[in-house]
């Protein structure tokens, strides 16, 4: 999740939070809602001439941030994101993904009235693990709503849209501070958590770090810091790294995150490993020097970031999950700006076999 605190925000963390004990939360409750989905204008011929229609519709979900798409193999896109209230998650699905500008939306889980999970409803994801759904998600308490910590829900059900989701409790890291943006993936037989936290021994807000996993709730080992921002780019407004993500493609493991502020100045960097490495050696990662997707005045679209993967419908392409505000100036603390919207676009890739993020898409023509 994208988050602009105030430095008494992200610095002064309070509150030593427990494991919550599982506690079953009924079964989902759909509260439907549609987005608007813009098509491509074909009645301007000379603009079609210079130009070809990209194959998604961007923004794909409006007010929509932090977004997570994931293809199952039912064939079907799952997506969740943070709303801008701050009190829920929402999943939706459809054949396409196109198709979740559209689908209906089902709420699958409330933040708790008091206590802890009461609070800033950040960055769910949706992973589907040894026959069972996880939702990952960060929140804060009632009595301290910056009190952020990692929390796990679980669906043993085959649809996720039924069944009962389960609280499993927090995440427990080597510190009881700032920590979010959980999540999860397996490489060499191996499942590891990557997540955001703040280092309480360190001036800055949130560094990166990687754990072997031995449940899909609970990290084990050594603790290891893949990144911290240290670079110009990184430091913009808060110095922050947040938002991992991981693409496992050409022999080499990619960690994209997200950095600095949430305003125009949020871009998003990249960590590479070899496929052969050992992950948890945070020597085995290099950092690229420059950020690798940027704010675009050519396009209008700002602050780009807080990113996932997905695989297009041919089952091939990869696919850029990610947000961005359609303007640069914001009043206020953007946080409070509903207007990170969820967009996609294919993923390109380089001679050398790194990604090419390219520049945000410019937003698809609407007809007259």
């Amino acid at each position: 999740m994208s988050r602009e605190n105030t430095p008494a925000r992200r610095l002064v963390l309070k509150g030593a939070l427990g494991v919550g004990t599982a506690a079953a939360l009924g079964t989902a409750t759909p509260a439907h809602a549609r987005s608007g989905r813009p098509a491509p204008d074909r009645r301007d011929d000379k603009a079609a001439a210079l130009s070809v229609d990209p194959p998604y519709v961007n923004p794909l979900v409006r007010q929509r941030a932090d977004p997570h798409i994931v293809r199952h193999t039912d064939g079907s896109y799952y997506f969740t994101a943070t709303v801008p209230e701050y009190d829920r998650i929402v999943l939706r699905r459809a054949a396409t993904l196109n198709g979740l500008a559209d689908a209906g939306e089902s709420v699958i889980w409330r933040r708790h009235d008091s206590g802890e999970m009461a609070a800033h409803i950040w960055a769910p994801e949706i992973h589907f693990i040894d026959g069972a759904w996880y939702v990952y998600f960060a929140a804060g308490r009632s009595d301290d709503v910056w009190a952020i910590r990692m929390y796990v829900l679980e669906n043993t059900s085959a649809d996720p849209f039924t069944g009962t989701w389960t609280e499993r409790g927090r995440i427990t890291t080597a510190w009881d501070s700032f920590s979010l943006d959980a999540t999860t993936f397996v490489h060499g037989g191996t499942r590891y958590l990557a997540w955001a936290q703040r280092d309480p021994s360190q001036n800055n807000n949130s560094d990166l770090y990687l754990s072997a996993m031995d449940s899909p709730w609970a990290v084990t080992g050594p603790q290891v810091r893949l990144s911290r921002p240290e670079l110009p780019w990184e430091t913009v407004g808060f110095a922050v790294n947040e938002g991992p993500s991981v693409l496992q493609r050409n022999g080499r493991v990619f960690l994209s995150y997200s950095a600095s502020a949430t305003d125009a100045n949020y871009c998003m960097g990249l960590l590479t490993a070899r496929d052969s490495a050992e992950l948890l050696d945070p020597a085995s990662w290099s950092k690229s020097p420059e950020p690798v997707f940027t704010s675009d005045d050519g396009t209008s679209q700002y602050g780009p970031g807080h990113n996932s993967f997905t695989v297009g419908e041919d089952g091939t392409t990869d696919v850029l999950v990610y947000h961005a505000r359609q303007y640069k100036e914001i009043e206020g603390d953007p946080l409070d700006d509903p207007n990170r919207h969820t967009r996609v676009q294919p993923l390109g890739w380089k001679a050398d076999g790194t990604p090419d993020f390219g520049t945000p898409v410019a937003d698809t023509r609407v007809p007259r």
